[in-house]
């Protein structure tokens, strides 16, 4: 049976932009420092993040730069030396964070979970929160390296009773798993262009709540990567460095592409794709890395290298056949391989046809 699609790019961000949104980086624009028009577009685009993420009561500060800008810049922006920061860690980018943190001059407690496991044990969260005292809690939602799922509600629920402030990394959730930033109590929420949004990376996002603006206005950290500049730049009719019109306007088109299909039903088609993609390297004989399936993210799959197999050897064959999956990092280097399922990617057809080969490839 012929095939749709020439090549099958499963990588974990970032993913295949569409030809709509990739239209928008060939167009002219004017100076986005002196023109209106880009600040009641950038003002629009806030508007559908928020949509998207159910930020109701956040500013949405959308800055130039690939997504760690929005990971620095968060923790730069609200730490001070010896600040406290209680890291909640399952995966590569939950302990990085950590690392980030005390790089920052915090002083870091971590509470961690294999990564093949999630974020758990709320009783014992709460009660080093109450012992610890932390200004900063960090998590991350999806830790794509071990394909992963994060329950930021329950974190969220006992974070809010206390003067902390949520840091979750949503980078490559929002857009296809649920998130409620507002609801959850998210303070600081971290997102990419490159993952759901299907975007090139070129632009880091932070949903900031009051409750972290406060903090950011006494803190005043001041850098490329600060925050403080955001909270108003549309009212102040300034921006701390020209901005990227080209990226601000396909990411509308991105955000209104899915707006269109509904935000609803994306996370739906997000949900349907992954399940069939697990059922499907299961049929295969491949073991999934998550301990347990209900752990498994909507937007990406880890999975053991397939028996008999070595990690290169297994990329060179699928890339033989023009299939590209993603490898692990750190401690699942060589271990598992990843299929990101997200934005363009969670696309029935064309998950569908790359299982084909890689069953074939297995034969």
């Amino acid at each position: 049976m012929k095939k749709m699609y020439p090549s099958y790019s499963l990588v974990p961000g970032p993913t295949i932009v569409s030809p709509d949104v990739y239209t928008k980086y060939s167009k002219h624009y004017e100076s986005p420092d002196l023109s209106d028009d880009f600040f009641i577009q950038y003002e629009r685009v806030q508007q559908l993040l928020s949509e998207m993420l159910g930020a109701n009561n956040e500013t949405m500060a959308i800055m130039s730069g690939e997504g760690m800008l929005a990971l620095w810049g968060a923790l730069r922006s609200i730490l001070r030396p010896n600040d406290r920061v209680l890291a909640l860690a399952s995966g590569v980018f939950g302990y990085g964070i950590a690392e980030m943190a005390s790089d920052v001059g915090a002083i870091v407690k971590t509470i961690g979970f294999d990564y093949d496991d999630i974020i758990h044990d709320e009783q014992q969260i709460k009660q080093v929160i109450d012992q610890f005292q932390p200004k900063l809690v960090t998590m991350v939602h999806c830790d794509t390296p071990s394909g992963t799922l994060n329950p930021i509600e329950k974190i969220g629920n006992i974070v809010k009773q206390t003067d902390a402030l949520l840091y979750v990394d949503y980078v490559a959730s929002a857009g296809g798993a649920p998130l409620k930033v507002s609801q959850w109590g998210i303070d600081l929420g971290l997102l990419g262009s490159q993952k759901c949004l299907s975007l090139p990376p070129d632009l880091a996002m932070v949903s900031v709540s009051q409750k972290a603006w406060s903090v950011i206005d006494k803190v005043s950290y001041s850098g490329y990567d600060a925050l403080q500049p955001w909270k108003s730049p549309v009212e102040n009719k300034y921006f701390p460095y020209t901005h990227n019109w080209r990226a601000i306007a396909a990411l509308e088109k991105s955000l209104l592409l899915m707006k269109e299909e509904g935000f609803e039903n994306c996370i739906l088609r997000h949900e349907k794709v992954a399940k069939y993609c697990r059922e499907r390297l299961v049929n295969m004989g491949i073991k999934l890395y998550p301990r347990i399936e209900s752990y498994c993210s909507p937007t990406v799959t880890a999975a053991y290298i397939p028996d008999n197999w070595t990690w290169p050897q297994f990329q060179q064959q699928l890339k033989k056949s023009n299939v590209f999956v993603g490898g692990g990092y750190g401690k699942l280097s060589g271990k598992v391989f990843r299929i990101g399922h997200m934005g363009t990617q969670a696309n029935h057809t064309f998950i569908s046809e790359a299982l084909d080969i890689i069953q074939s490839v297995l034969k």
